[in-house]
């Protein structure tokens, strides 16, 4: 049974970015699975550090975007989410040349706030950082 209450398609999440953060580093959603969110990202020059490894706000930017995404999906017809703390634990290096790899699962889905951990691993499997996005859900409000 799937957790999104307002489900969408890869295609359609990707559309609305634009020219945005997640379009500049070429973050892309991979799979939309019944509970989970994942995502890939290249480990190119525009998302390493001058020591050739990911930077670990790169890293943050790719774990955010997927927690946000998933907490968007999983709101109430009516409300959304809107980011109140992000952290991360760098674990070891993943160097350029590589990519990144997130896997988004809920940790608390609430009422009024969502909890999200993201899984980022290299190439090789290895976890090389591990993040939690806490979101609040709000209520639209009507334009006017």
């Amino acid at each position: 049974m799937s957790i999104w209450r307002q489900p969408t398609t890869i295609e359609a999440l990707q559309a609305r970015w634009g020219d945005s953060v997640n379009t500049l580093l070429d973050i892309e959603i991979t799979e939309i699975g019944a509970d989970f969110v994942k995502g890939v990202m290249p480990v190119d020059g525009r998302h390493v550090q001058p020591f050739g490894i990911i930077h670990g706000g790169v890293s943050v930017v790719l774990a955010e975007t997927l927690g946000s995404l998933a907490s968007m999906m999983a709101c109430d017809p009516g409300f959304h989410a809107v980011g109140l703390e992000v952290n991360a634990n760098h674990l070891r290096p993943n160097p350029k040349g590589g990519r990144a790899h997130g896997l988004c699962t809920p940790v608390r889905i609430g009422r009024s706030v969502h909890v999200w951990n993201i899984e980022l691993r290299r190439d090789d499997g290895e976890l090389f950082c591990v993040s939690r996005l806490t979101t609040a859900i709000l209520e639209r409000k009507a334009s006017a």
